[in-house]
């Protein structure tokens, strides 16, 4: 993988292992505002994760919105299927950090 497509944390970027790629997310504002037209308000998102009532669907369209173009050579088909494949303990510190994002902002 190249420098390009490494997470910076400073930016509440988190690296997602996926499908044999190393998938950026990158809650940027576009990202986020993507998100909540397909999720609804992000600020429910959160109170359902805190909740555990946070669905994989829900988790999946956060992760899509928010993923770098180029570091996800998956279709959004294969990107979900191989969300369901990883699981949600390999999910749960990546959506940790983007809700933290989504609380703090920057």
């Amino acid at each position: 993988m190249s420098a390009e497509h490494t997470a910076n944390p400073v930016r509440g970027e988190a690296l997602l292992q996926l499908g044999g790629a190393e998938v950026v997310l990158r809650p940027s504002f576009a990202a986020l505002v993507a998100a909540e037209q397909e999720t609804g308000p992000l600020f429910d998102l959160v109170e359902r994760a805190a909740s555990g009532k946070l669905g994989l669907a829900e988790i999946a369209a956060l992760f899509w919105h928010c993923r770098v173009e180029a570091s996800c050579p998956l279709s959004r088909e294969a990107f979900g299927e191989a969300l369901a494949q990883a699981g949600l303990v390999a999910l749960t510190p990546v959506l940790r950090v983007l809700l933290r994002q989504i609380l703090q902002g920057r």
